[in-house]
């Protein structure tokens, strides 16, 4: 008889125990708190951002517009005027993270962007006829470092090398169409709806070589508005109809340094410097899991449309033509697959 009372004492003792632990009343939370000497890290979002993309692939077309000032040679000073009926543009983007952890987040990416001139009348004009014939290309890589420093602190630092230009075949890349960009941020997590940060960049998106201070401000105000801005690049207020649908007003800073080889013409090879400003209006929408849609309507406005006859030519006596190009509407769309 020992025995069977005492599994019962026990098992008597293990519920009463196991209903003291249930018990909300008697269970003192306040016993416990965070490990000593756990560091924490913050992260790169704010609340309701935008979702970063991890593979994108979208189309862009400008409406018609003008291509004033093109030399007939570069050894005569006569100008031809030409009309582009429309510019059609095709964008690939892929970002795949290499390393995700809450000490570090490393991603690698490569991207695409090709653009076709439709010109009304190219004649014979040799860099008319180039423009209208191939895409006016850019393709590269990218790396980006994402490392907290504690809950407040964090780097951003990003590198990228691309090939711009048009080239017949493989063989005509050369490190004469190669341009590289860099960003470096120290920033500030100042809460889970604000974050900033300051540094400097290496960059071509006006077109030509810049050195430049870059401001961070990722910002939510409430559950429907916030901003987002990396500036001179770009700058956006969102507006959150919901977590998977938000509307954005702003603007991007873009472009490249792109190299030509013009076989039978005095000018031989011209880098062409070419930046635009797009103010537009976005919207990004949910379809289904992690795919999202990207809709877009604005102002290409010609920020650089430059001939040089230097690699990174900044001075009057290395430049073929400065042509100051019509400001078209657009339009764009793209289908991504984004980050959780």
């Amino acid at each position: 008889m020992r025995k069977p009372i005492l599994i019962g004492a026990l098992l008597a003792s293990f519920f009463n125990v196991a209903a003291q632990i249930d018990s909300t009343d008697t269970f003192d939370y306040s016993k416990f708190g965070d490990a000593e000497g756990v560091k924490r890290f913050c992260n790169q979002k704010v609340v309701n951002q935008t979702p970063t993309r991890i593979v994108s692939i979208g189309y862009d077309r400008q409406s018609s517009f003008e291509m004033p000032s093109i030399p007939v040679s570069a050894m005569l000073p006569a100008m031809q005027n030409f009309s582009v009926k429309n510019l059609s543009a095709l964008r690939a983007q892929v970002n795949i993270p290499v390393v995700s952890t809450n000490k570090v987040i490393w991603q690698v990416g490569a991207n695409y962007w090709g653009s076709r001139f439709n010109l009304e009348n190219p004649g014979s004009n040799l860099f008319a006829k180039t423009l209208q014939s191939h895409f006016l290309a850019s393709a590269g890589v990218n790396s980006t470092l994402f490392k907290p420093l504690n809950e407040k602190n964090f780097l951003i630092i990003q590198a990228s090398a691309d090939v711009n230009g048009i080239f017949h075949t493989l063989k005509d890349v050369n490190k004469n169409a190669l341009t590289w960009s860099g960003t470096i941020v120290y920033g500030w997590k100042i809460s889970e709806n604000n974050m900033v940060g300051t540094g400097i960049a290496r960059t071509y998106r006006a077109g030509r070589i810049l050195h430049v201070p870059v401001f961070l401000w990722n910002k939510t105000f409430n559950d429907k508005w916030g901003m987002e801005l990396l500036l001179p690049a770009r700058g956006h207020l969102r507006y959150n109809f919901s977590t998977s649908s938000m509307l954005q007003v702003g603007f991007e800073l873009e472009g490249n340094q792109f190299w030509m080889s013009l076989s039978n013409s005095p000018m031989g090879e011209l880098y062409l410097q070419r930046g635009e400003l797009k103010p537009r209006l976005m919207w990004d929408k949910k379809l289904a899991g992690f795919i999202w849609f990207n809709a877009q309507a604005g102002l290409r406005y010609n920020w650089r449309f430059d001939g040089m006859n230097q690699y990174n030519g900044s001075k009057d006596n290395q430049r073929y033509f400065m042509s100051s190009l019509g400001n078209p509407l657009y339009f764009s769309f793209s289908l991504s697959f984004v980050s959780p």
